[in-house]
């Protein structure tokens, strides 16, 4: 091989671009972590409500370090999604020396259990609020499907001027909600939007007609529907 002009010339070509090339790269190096490129400003945007000024100094002290090149973003973005209201956050490099850190914050829509939160992707997450909620009640797993119910549940009941106060599924499947006048509304398993659909359209002539406020209202009949109403006398019985 070492008689061969055009081997020697190709290693010999291969060698410089080698060195070259980790000349750059060194050079690329030093370059990125000139004191010119240091992090001047930090701002961070979205509608903020629950991530403090103390918790996002915390995070950039400790994982924002190195210049506007090599600050580690991926170990911010983690750092921030962990804080309890944070539900997704951006980092991104704003030349020449800024870095905007982008919050998106949980909305919460109701309370899931004792301590949890439901947003209004139907997505659950620890928190603490002092917002009067509904509540949701199911199945581990069932919260993207009671989401969803509910706000069909509150559409249409809000025709009629009721509120959804409490809504609840079986590990049947089997749906009910509690108005926030106390009234209990029993829907069954199948064809519940429909059913709930049926009784706002018939609200008016009938249950807003009657004496008494309405207690329990089972909707589980294929050709109508039940009242309980509080006071209300059958013989010798009270309901």
């Amino acid at each position: 091989m070492w008689n061969n002009a055009r081997a020697l010339n190709r290693i010999s070509a291969t060698s410089v671009a080698m060195a070259i090339l980790m000349l750059m790269c060194a050079m690329a190096w030093r370059v990125a972590h000139f004191e010119t490129f240091a992090v001047r400003e930090i701002s961070v945007v979205g509608d903020i409500r629950h991530v403090t000024r103390v918790q996002v100094e915390a995070i950039v002290f400790n994982e924002l370090e190195g210049t506007f090149f090599t600050a580690d973003l991926g170990a911010a973005k983690t750092a921030f999604e962990k804080l309890p209201w944070v539900r997704r956050v951006d980092v991104r490099r704003r030349w020449p020396n800024r870095l905007e850190i982008a919050v998106e914050e949980h909305r919460e829509l109701a309370r899931w259990g004792n301590s949890a939160l439901v947003n209004r992707y139907g997505e659950v997450f620890e928190g603490a609020s002092n917002n009067r909620l509904p509540e949701f009640e199911g199945p581990d797993g069932s919260f993207h499907e009671v989401t969803r119910k509910y706000v069909q549940f509150d559409e249409a009941l809000k025709r009629i001027g009721l509120r959804v106060e409490f809504v609840q599924v079986s590990e049947r499947r089997a749906w009910s909600v509690r108005l926030d006048d106390g009234t209990v509304i029993e829907l069954g398993r199948d064809g519940v939007i429909a059913r709930l659909n049926n009784f706002v359209a018939a609200y008016e002539r009938s249950v807003a007609r009657l004496e008494g406020s309405a207690r329990h209202i089972d909707l589980r009949y294929a050709n109508g529907f039940s009242v309980r109403v509080k006071g209300l006398q059958w013989g010798d019985t009270r309901v």
